[in-house]
């Protein structure tokens, strides 16, 4: 099975601070069709003002990626946690058996643009943890790199689930395959940019996702500029 999200399909939060598109239900945006993909449960996008930001709050139990498209993010926990991540990095922070923290805009100039990315663990109750890495984007053109994995492979973030997430970058004539297995689900998420997912033109902000398929996807990068692309491979 393969289902289409569509960027103008999400839900939407807009303040004068924040401007926040919903994959799945978040917040006070329910939609019962869209509660999450497996182990995937929020993928927001969102935009947050210069000087403005989430103050500290309370996670429990869940693996929180974020990955900055443009801009810096300030990122504090009462772990001990703390840092700036900037456009082409990623931080991961393991909720584990409770955590607070806060994110701000680290500039006073400029918005900062990322996404925040929530995965189910398989295990609970785990001490919290952080971390982050960059990848740069040219590293990733025309190429699979590994983001974050369950083994922390090829440099990437460890999470605690049997989960991975892989990014390319794409510019035009660039062209990469994945392969899909029948025992695994698949998300593919376009950050930035547009793509040709077997001949199927996606823009920023679209999503496809598989269940029970087994096939080989061939993405086709189309503008100069390249397109940011993320694909998870979740437990079934």
């Amino acid at each position: 099975m393969k289902v289409h999200r569509p960027a103008d399909a999400r839900g939407q939060v807009r303040t004068d601070w924040l401007d926040s598109r919903h994959s799945f239900s978040f917040g006070h945006f329910l939609d019962r069709d869209w509660m999450g993909f497996g182990a995937l449960r929020v993928l927001n996008e969102d935009r947050v003002a210069p000087g403005a930001g989430f103050p500290a709050h309370h996670h429990a139990n869940m693996e929180i990626l974020s990955y900055v498209l443009d801009g810096a993010l300030a990122h504090k926990d009462d772990s001990g946690g703390a840092g700036i991540v900037r456009a082409g990095e990623l931080q991961w922070m393991g909720a584990g058996h409770g955590i607070a923290h806060s994110e701000f805009n680290a500039s006073a100039d400029a918005p900062v643009h990322f996404l925040q990315i929530w995965i189910q663990p398989d295990r609970v109750n785990l001490p919290p943890g952080h971390a982050q890495q960059a990848f740069p984007g040219q590293d990733r053109r025309g190429r699979w790199v590994t983001l974050a994995s369950p083994d922390g492979r090829d440099g990437s973030l460890a999470i605690r689930q049997q989960a991975t997430l892989q990014g390319t970058w794409l510019g035009a004539g660039e062209q990469v395959e994945a392969a899909l297995v029948a025992d695994r689900r698949y998300w593919l998420q376009v950050a930035r940019g547009a793509v040709d997912v077997d001949g199927q033109r996606l823009q920023a902000g679209d999503a496809l996702g598989w269940v029970d398929e087994a096939t080989t996807l061939v993405l086709r990068g189309v503008h100069p500029d390249p397109a940011d692309i993320l694909l998870f491979t979740l437990p079934r």
